[in-house]
């Protein structure tokens, strides 16, 4: 056998070798790691991202195999979630094909619209300014809701899944469609026999909710302030009080945020806010509507600061409960 030709087969074998060994390769990882590939990549870039986010040499392997199969970069625009012990070829077909990982996004405990947009902004590619635009887009030819100040009431805190790449008013529309989904015949039909709208609802359960974290709680609160409201009595809310200030540090309403000039201020303004305070769950909304009824019309914070309520029928035993939960706070020194 003639040198040259011992040479082939040995440089053929060593070729066969690698490409075993590189599309054989795993990831070798506790945990799973996700690629961003964002819009108007480079294959430079690309090549980049793989080997900062999964590793030099794993990385580099996958960006070869995805190179040499043509990849291209503006195909491969997404978010990867590569698994520990997958190989490099499948990674590298995943990412040619644009077989995006979807994304989780849990939207809780929102006070503000700004707190929305910011919260998809940080999970999908797109940015809070462009689900801002989006949202004002899909909400105003909504017309279940009259204002902007409405629009909190279109969202609904949960768990969802969408694509990195998804385009924001896809996005704004799908949260917006859940909320609808909620809103069923028999839901509207609770409202109605209160009297309200489910924006109205969802106001009262976002003044519920910034109130207490005690579950248990909601639906007398609730009931609470359907009292106030049927007696033409001012809701008297600290809660409003804080949002209208924007100061959401304050620990202790006092005169002067009383005297806050705001429609959210419930203590200068009749019945209730422009719209919710805060995005409520989907629990304090089923809390309004399943409030069972009682005759409280004032409430007020524990003094043992266990975040529950003592509850009174007349002004007197509010008054007694109220004093002593303030001589609590001056001697905590809050202020």
């Amino acid at each position: 056998m003639k040198r040259w030709t011992v040479a082939l087969i040995i440089v053929v074998s060593i070729l066969a070798i690698a490409g075993i060994t590189i599309m054989s390769a795993r990831f070798d990882s506790e945990v799973a790691v996700r690629v961003f590939i964002p819009k108007g990549a480079t294959k430079s870039s690309v090549r980049d991202s793989l080997r900062l986010r999964l590793g030099e040499s794993y990385g580099a392997m996958v960006y070869r195999l995805w190179s040499v199969a043509a990849g291209d970069p503006a195909a491969a625009h997404g978010s990867y979630l590569v698994e520990p012990g997958t190989s490099a070829l499948e990674t590298a077909h995943k990412i040619k094909e644009g077989r995006e990982s979807p994304v989780k996004v849990t939207l809780n405990n929102m006070r503000t619209l700004d707190d929305l947009t910011k919260r998809l902004g940080s999970k999908i590619e797109a940015t809070p300014a462009d689900f801002k635009a989006a949202l004002n887009k899909v909400l105003k030819k909504d017309n279940r809701f009259s204002k902007p100040e409405e629009f909190a009431a279109a969202f609904l805190p949960d768990t969802y899944e969408f694509y990195w790449t998804d385009d924001p008013e896809h996005v704004i529309t799908r949260l917006v469609d859940e909320q609808k989904s909620f809103w069923n015949e028999e839901r509207m039909l609770k409202a109605k026999k209160l009297g309200l709208t489910p924006v109205e609802v969802a106001t009262i359960a976002s003044i519920v909710e910034a109130e207490s974290n005690k579950k248990d709680e909601h639906s007398t609160i609730a009931r609470l302030y359907m009292n106030r409201l049927e007696k033409g009595m001012k809701l008297q809310s600290d809660p409003t009080v804080v949002f209208a200030t924007g100061n959401f540090k304050i620990r202790r309403v006092t005169g002067k945020h009383l005297k806050t000039d705001s429609p959210y201020n419930t203590y200068k303004n009749n019945g209730l806010p422009p719209g919710p305070i805060r995005i409520p769950q989907k629990s304090t909304i089923d809390a309004v509507l399943n409030a069972p009824e009682h005759d409280y019309i004032y409430m007020c914070a524990k003094e043992d600061f266990s975040g529950r309520h003592n509850f009174a029928v007349d002004y007197a035993q509010h008054k007694r409960n109220a004093a002593r939960y303030q001589a609590r706070l001056n001697k905590r020194g809050i202020r």
